[in-house]
């Protein structure tokens, strides 16, 4: 990319290709080769016998939170191994022996670095210590701790306004260090608190809040043992979130079904080979799909409607399909969903859908005559321009089968990284919250402020227009997470300071302001010791249970800190001690901090001693059946309009994927064995006949365009590879395609990016 003077750095690495090699999709998940491969990579990046004993406390009680998906824990853990294949992967790299440290960087500019891809940089190892990032230089040096901070004090004390000021969080964050930071960022005097549910689940918080009354799922994880159906909707649980299998199979064995809507036919909801089982290993293992509604990318209202059309026919042949009682109890809006209803024919729905009709008349038969029904999904409903519609008309189906409040049923949205729901629940959020302020003033003594912040595309824009001038990142990888790659790397660069407090190397630590701080910090794995005692820290799973996390492995490097620690160190340097909040001492003692939290934060008190052993729930008022919060205190229906995509003869719909060997920007290798693909990442997904029509061969090299606003956005050198995918869809990986997702497109009300539905069109080099 060109820079304008600034540093010659690239924003999306190399585009050459590794050697690709392909064979058939799999028929099935995990099984012995699951094993296999992640005890392969465990010993490749730990060692036999440190891999091991790290393993066996993974996601156990008196061990550490997996640091990869936010799956829960059953509450009695396997001692075999509560982990998946991608968790072993996840743990391997964060506890890597190899090492990043001022040598590295004096070999490497960050320019150099910067052309590497994203699974080479990120296989560099783990940071050792804070590295500065003067302005026109492109080699990072070391630095102090000390030093760091007060650079971080005098760039925000130099600003015009705090809101010039952005504090972005990751998933990975603890809820002590969050919530820390949320108060750091209230006292200095903004709300610009981006985080990254801004780009996969805010659609979901946005729909389940205006509908239920909480922007959270409503099922624990024993519910899926009792449900009679479980409906996957725009998921793939074998690649993103391994453990649920074991749920699902759990649904199966006890007599439920699964329902999958999804444009690919994923391996994980095919069959599962469950490596902890003899018929996991020597079997078939267990079918986990009954029936699969093969939907067109975004089609999924369409598909919902007309299930939920058939639905009301039958009812009103006998009465029986919908709950009735509830719906008169506790909803609103009944009338007019049906009323909605009558403008849709049901051989227009059909269209839309691209799904047999026999496929979806079985579909209707099955969830007729059932009560207990659970829907998950994930970020193939939420990053859509119809997001947030998406997912209410999930819960107009929950609604009407009274599916709700009961054991076996309720809502699942499937959260992605492993704290992301801990981290808004402690506090971050761009939008303000009275409650949270009133409780701040009366537990710290200072005022936060009312005006409501920017979320992930705000922020970037603010950036990109000069409006905003220091980037304070913890955890993440902004730039390769982020939609519109070239706008958001121009974004950063615009910034006086980028501070990225992290774990490992990725690409945004190459993509930097004028000057950059590198700040590592301890991960999961890491003993947290404080005058040589193990300190733990608390996370807050998918189902809204809060539990402990504590690290066993020595960290490291001598020079790293804890989170809180650094957030504790930026706020000291910039107040001086000259404020109502002792900033050292609270990220210090983190019995303190949590007794502090539990003064603020709904759901909080005692977390101290509640959090031990599996943990406690956070209230959860759907499980209650309590829609007080909500208009007429109901839950309420929603008539949700069908999705609009005029495409010309020559576009198509891409949605952005996982491959199996990556979890969101980390690449843990080059294969995704259950499509079939290997050593490589640079591939489109199209249908058969899509290539016929565009005379395109398999591994014919293609060039991937959207134009949005009369801008054209191209990412290149892809390899084309036939695929079950409906006609007029494409799939392809992410970070890679991020380049195409304009930043300024993005889901109704929630702002989250439309990675799932971007136009395009094929450019055969």
């Amino acid at each position: 990319m060109k820079n304008n003077g600034k540093r010659n750095v690239s924003s999306q690495g190399s585009t050459e290709f590794t050697g690709i090699k392909l064979s058939e999709p799999a028929s099935f998940a995990a099984g012995p080769t699951a094993v296999k491969v992640a005890l392969e990579h465990t010993f490749k990046e730990m060692g036999i016998f440190r891999a091991l004993s790290t393993l066996s406390h993974m996601n156990q009680k008196d061990g550490f939170d997996c640091p990869g998906c936010a799956w829960p824990d059953p509450e009695k853990p396997s001692k075999l191994g509560e982990y998946c294949e991608n968790g072993a992967k996840a743990l391997s790299e964060e506890a890597t022996t190899k090492r990043v440290d001022s040598s590295f960087f004096a070999e490497h500019s960050v320019e150099e670095l910067s052309l590497w891809s994203d699974y080479h940089i990120g296989k560099s190892g783990r940071l050792t210590e804070p590295m500065l990032l003067k302005p026109g230089s492109v080699h990072y040096e070391p630095i102090s701790w000390k030093e760091s901070f007060k650079l971080i004090a005098k760039n925000l004390q130099q600003l015009d306004s705090p809101d010039e000021a952005i504090f972005y969080t990751s998933g990975r964050s603890s809820n002590e260090a969050a919530f820390l930071y949320g108060l750091f960022s209230r006292a200095y005097g903004t709300n610009n608190m981006p985080d990254c549910s801004n780009m996969c689940h805010e659609s979901s918080g946005v729909a389940l809040g205006e509908t239920l009354g909480i922007g959270k799922g409503s099922v624990k994880l024993e519910d899926f043992y009792e449900a009679d159906v479980v409906m996957v909707i725009g998921q793939n649980p074998g690649t993103n979130h391994p453990r649920m299998l074991s749920a699902l199979e759990k649904c199966k064995v006890n007599g439920g079904k699964v329902i999958a809507i999804n444009p690919l036919e994923e391996a994980g909801l095919i069959r599962f080979k469950n490596p902890q089982e003899i018929k996991g290993i020597l079997g078939h293992g267990e079918t986990i799909t009954d029936i699969h509604l093969q939907v067109k990318i975004n089609q999924d209202v369409p598909l919902l409607k007309l299930i939920i059309k058939k639905l009301a026919a039958l009812d009103k042949k006998n009465g029986n399909v919908f709950d009735h009682d509830f719906i008169k109890t506790y909803t609103e809006g009944y009338e007019a969903l049906l009323k909605d209803l009558e403008h849709y024919s049901e051989s227009e729905l059909l269209q839309f859908t691209g799904v047999s009709e026999s496929d979806i008349n079985e579909a209707v038969a099955l969830l007729a005559e059932k009560k207990k029904i659970i829907i998950c999904w994930a970020m193939g409903l939420t990053q859509h321009k119809n997001g947030v519609e998406n997912i209410k008309e999930c819960v107009n189906l929950l609604l009407l089968k009274g599916s709700l409040g009961k054991p076996g049923a309720g809502t699942c949205p499937v959260r992605g990284h492993s704290n992301v729901q801990g981290d808004r629940t402690v506090g971050i959020m761009h939008f303000v919250s009275e409650e949270l302020n009133t409780a701040i003033e009366k537990t710290f003594g200072f005022k936060a402020p009312t005006k409501e912040g920017l979320d992930t595309v705000h922020a970037v824009k603010a950036m990109h227009d000069g409006k905003a001038k220091v980037f304070i990142g913890l955890g993440g990888n902004f730039v390769s997470a982020v939609s519109d790659t070239e706008y958001t790397a121009e974004a950063l660069q615009n910034c006086a300071l980028t501070v990225n407090i992290s774990t490992k190397l990725n690409r945004t630590h190459l993509v930097t302001g004028k000057t950059a701080l590198l700040l590592p910090t301890l991960g999961r794995s890491d003993m947290d010791l404080k005058d040589g005692k193990p300190r733990f820290f608390t996370v807050e799973n998918s189902m809204g249970k809060v539990h402990r996390s504590k690290g066993i492995l020595p960290p490291a490097s001598d020079n790293l800190k804890s989170e809180p620690e650094i957030v504790g160190g930026i706020a000291d340097a910039y107040f001086k001690g000259n404020h109502s909040v002792d900033w050292k001492n609270l990220s210090t003692d983190y019995e303190l901090l949590r007794e502090k939290m539990g003064m603020v934060l709904r759901g909080f008190k005692d977390v101290n001693n509640k959090s031990e052993g599996s943990g406690y729930y956070l209230p959860n008022n759907v499980r209650e059946l309590d829609f007080s919060k909500l208009p007429n205190n109901r839950a309420q229906f929603s008539v949700c309009g069908l999705p609009e995509h005029k495409l010309s003869p020559d576009e198509f719909i891409l949605m952005t994927i996982r491959s199996h060997d990556q979890f969101n920007t980390t690449i843990y290798g080059l294969n995704d064995r259950y499509r079939g693909v290997h050593n490589e990442r640079r591939v489109v997904f199209i249908n058969p006949r899509d290539m016929a029509r565009l005379k395109l061969d398999k591994l014919d090299v293609v060039n991937l365009i959207s134009t949005y606003d009369q801008k054209e956005r191209k990412a290149l050198k892809f390899l084309i590879i036939p695929y079950n995918i409906p006609e007029g869809n494409l799939a392809s990986y992410y970070p890679e395609t991020n380049v195409l997702v304009p930043y300024n497109q993005y889901a109704n009300k929630s702002f989250t990016p439309i990675s799932k539905s971007v136009v395009v069109t094929i450019e055969k080099t």
